[in-house]
């Protein structure tokens, strides 16, 4: 009887025993699912977090691309701004081109005898200035009279030539200046350095620096000088003109003006 007992309390603790493993084993099921299904929520946290932050990066990326777009929208419109103001400015300037236009045929009709009054005058100015450069200055003389009867050359053009001959001229004016010619000294014609203070004086000197001379305006002649009180001031000069020799003050022969008639 008691060997019963024992195998039904045996059995009943059996029972027992598979009964909670049982639900043991079912609790770990239930677990593992219930993780599963956190790991599961989790995996979408994190896939939604990087849809997220994508979108905010895309966001972001975008407004910076419009604030970019405005800037340029606004220098756009001050660029569009300011060329309106050109393309005003230019229309006026077209404008009075046509207008010149139509006057240039009145124009060149009063340019043309300009010109040769001008060149006339250049020319009584070189016959009546101090001979240097003799030679060169006819030739542009020559030329500029020469290319008034060319047709290939407009009267813009002819006007043009005749004023730098002008600004040549005034130039002359305001230089020192030295060069070879030949001259006759002492009744035979001698190789000499000539030595050109602006406008104001104009000597000579033999090569060999024996025999110097100044030009007489008034006497429209060459004089010759004392050899003694000038050759060193116009050698001295001459170098000055070749850049050989500082600028420094120098005694010269230079003529008193003429009184006013």
């Amino acid at each position: 009887m008691k060997k019963q007992r024992l195998k039904a309390v045996a059995l009943s603790t059996v029972l027992s025993a598979g009964a909670l493993v049982g639900s043991v084993a079912q609790a770990d099921q239930t677990l593992n699912s219930i993780l599963q299904v956190g790991e599961q929520k989790t995996k979408l946290a994190q896939a939604s977090q990087q849809k997220i932050d994508k979108i905010a990066d895309q966001t972001a990326s975008l407004l910076n691309d419009f604030k970019v777009v405005n800037k340029q929208i606004e220098g756009l419109r001050v660029y569009n701004a300011q060329l309106e103001k050109q393309i005003a400015n230019q229309l006026k300037v077209i404008g009075q081109l046509e207008e010149s236009i139509e006057n240039v045929t009145v124009m060149e009709r009063q340019i043309q005898p300009l010109i040769l009054k001008m060149l006339d005058g250049l020319e009584q100015f070189v016959a009546l200035d101090v001979p240097f450069h003799k030679a060169e200055r006819e030739e542009r003389l020559e030329m500029l009279r020469n290319n008034q009867e060319r047709a290939d050359i407009s009267v813009a053009e002819k006007f043009r030539q005749v004023l730098e001959a002008y600004k040549i001229e005034s130039e002359y004016g305001r230089k020192i200046d030295t060069y070879k010619d030949t001259l006759t000294v002492g009744g035979q014609e001698r190789e000499v350095n000539v030595l050109r203070v602006g406008r104001i004086a104009l000597m000579y000197q033999t090569t060999d620096t024996e025999l110097s001379g100044a030009w007489d305006q008034r006497a429209q002649a060459w004089t010759e000088l004392d050899s003694g009180e000038y050759r060193s001031a116009i050698l001295k000069g001459i170098r000055i003109a070749k850049k050989q020799a500082s600028i420094d003050v120098l005694k010269l022969p230079i003529l008193a003006p003429e009184a006013a008639q």
